[in-house]
């Protein structure tokens, strides 16, 4: 497999290469040297935060960050406490 540079630098990835990779028009690839000084390209696979939204179920209440604060400080002492009894 190869591609042709063209005069302004830019590259065409083959068709083959893009469906492996998974790669579609906008998706970002980088090229990452190693040690021997060739470069493997990777295909970036960050996803915006706000794509994690509703991934994981919710069990129980849902606190605000002030009960979060207070159950983790009461967990806190609990655990000290216990470690200091004879």
């Amino acid at each position: 497999m190869h591609s042709t540079i063209t005069s302004k630098g830019q590259i065409t990835l083959p068709a083959a290469l893009r469906k492996n990779l998974q790669l579609k028009q906008g998706d970002i690839v980088n090229f990452v040297p190693l040690p021997d000084g060739n470069y493997r390209l990777e295909a970036n696979r960050k996803i915006p935060i706000t794509a994690l939204r509703g991934i994981f179920a919710v069990s129980g209440p849902i606190l605000s960050v002030e009960q979060m604060k207070d159950a983790i400080m009461e967990a806190v002492n609990e655990d000290y406490h216990r470690s200091i009894q004879p």
